[in-house]
């Protein structure tokens, strides 16, 4: 397998986007408070392509921190005991 074929599968698989997926909506709605708190509560202009930035960016850090763990697990587990 291919280790282009090996991550996409890792994305996909086990609970790795449901995780990110819980994560993005945690902490996209913290940072954005943070970051368009003004423009949420009625002071500013409401950015929507940093809204959707807020979200994307933890759901794509969650599933590489996944992603990252299987791959070096599975290349642990693969190795002979010495």
């Amino acid at each position: 397998m291919s280790r282009l074929s090996q991550i996409c599968l890792y994305c996909v698989s086990d609970g790795v986007p449901r995780r990110s997926f819980v994560v993005a909506l945690f902490v996209g709605a913290i940072l954005n408070l943070i970051n368009q708190g003004d423009a949420l509560f009625g002071h500013g202009h409401l950015n929507l392509m940093k809204i959707i930035l807020t979200f994307v960016v933890p759901y794509c850090v969650a599933t590489y921190g996944a992603v990252s763990f299987r791959i070096k697990w599975a290349a642990h587990t693969r190795r002979p005991s010495v």
